[in-house]
């Protein structure tokens, strides 16, 4: 990461680091107005962060937990686009982070599935509703990637086959994302709203 910012600021490009917990909306504020008072404006929204943790039951599950997976991983991103929308301007673009478990729902998943079968729908609606304002809503559905998230929050046995049984037969790393956010991020996909990437390993979605 560090090496990354070093990067962005010999390119003199801007970076401001807005630490904090997103599952809070005061925060999701803090993050917009910060943003703005920073650059001026919004022009791409890109919602990334989630929470998950992997249980066999259902009995398992924390009702504390299942409220936090929710605050994190969609609400944070509904008080974020609230937020960013009256600073965004015809032309710019929102990218949610779904995922193959949004079709696929893994059942040591629980929580985390459920919420991303909501940011599918999430994206689907706020897509057909700022398509007047110009601004495009879109999503990438990651299948397996290698995280630090992946071996902190799933059993062992999960992780050593992680990837393994999808059509390319491993999981992606994180690079192999960025090309899809960079899509839907620039004028390319000027013509694409309410409209999900997948990048899945070759695992079908329907």
């Amino acid at each position: 990461m560090q090496k990354k910012l070093q990067n962005i600021l010999r390119k003199r490009k801007k970076a401001v680091l807005v630490s904090g917990d997103i599952s809070e909306e005061e925060h999701c504020k803090k993050i917009i107005d910060k943003a703005v008072e920073e650059f001026g404006r919004i022009d791409i929204l890109v919602n990334n962060a989630a929470f998950q943790m992997s249980h066999e039951s259902l009995q398992d599950i924390p009702s504390e937990e299942w409220d936090y997976t929710f605050r994190t991983n969609i609400y944070a991103m509904f008080w974020l686009c609230k937020a960013a929308e009256p600073h965004m301007k015809p032309g710019s673009t929102i990218v949610n982070t779904t995922s193959i478990n949004a079709y696929k729902p893994k059942p040591i998943l629980l929580p985390y599935a459920t919420t991303k079968g909501a940011i599918q729908n999430f994206t689907v609606g706020l897509g057909q509703l700022l398509a007047e304002k110009g601004i495009r809503v879109n999503c990438v559905a990651p299948g397996p990637v290698w995280t630090p998230l992946i071996p902190s929050t799933m059993p062992q046995e999960e992780v050593k086959s992680f990837g393994k049984n999808t059509p390319i037969g491993r999981a992606a790393q994180p690079a192999e994302l960025a090309p899809a956010y960079v899509l839907l991020a620039s004028e390319g996909s000027s013509y694409m709203t309410g409209s999900t990437v997948q990048v899945t390993g070759g695992t079908p979605s329907i």
